[in-house]
């Protein structure tokens, strides 16, 4: 039961990445504005000095829009894969399902990569998103999103 529960845990983490990652191409303008405002550093009156820069140029805002997007996409295709790779090594030993976990753990721990170091380090610590609305929402929502994956990550990580 424990390998059906790992490998449902890859599949829906594949299914989630892929989702945002879906719904951020559908909605490029809004996407790139929210980016774009963020990277901006709009709005900053609690904090208003800052060590680090704006970027405004629509570029460079694309590029890290596109970034997210792709790395949003690899870590679904990872975790996909991994939940591919675990079914078909569930009825091998413990050594071979544990073998299968490598593109899911990838996938998983790009995740987290993505949420809590895009958009924490980078959107929350950089560029202080957490100072206005849109910002401290989306933070928000990432911090509870990497959490998630660096459970599921740690739920499949652990030995068959």
């Amino acid at each position: 039961m424990n390998r059906y529960i790992k490998i449902g845990l890859a599949a829906f983490a594949a299914l989630f990445c892929l989702f945002y990652a879906i719904q951020n191409m559908a909605n490029l303008g809004p996407a790139e504005w929210f980016v774009g405002t963020m990277s901006s550093m709009q709005g900053h009156e609690a904090y208003p000095n800052s060590f680090g820069f704006a970027v405004t140029s629509p570029l460079l805002v694309k590029l890290m829009l596109w970034i997210i997007i792709l790395l949003e996409l690899a870590a679904g295709v990872l975790a996909g894969k991994g939940a591919i790779d675990m079914f078909g090594a569930r009825n091998g030993s413990s050594a071979d399902f544990n073998a299968a976990k490598n593109y899911a753990l990838a996938g998983t721990g790009l995740a987290v990569v993505i949420w809590f170091g895009i958009f924490g380090a980078f959107g929350g610590a950089f560029f202080q998103m957490w100072q206005v609305e849109a910002g401290v929402n989306a933070l928000r929502d990432a911090a509870f999103f990497s959490l998630q994956h660096g459970v599921v990550w740690l739920i499949i990580r652990s030995d068959d």
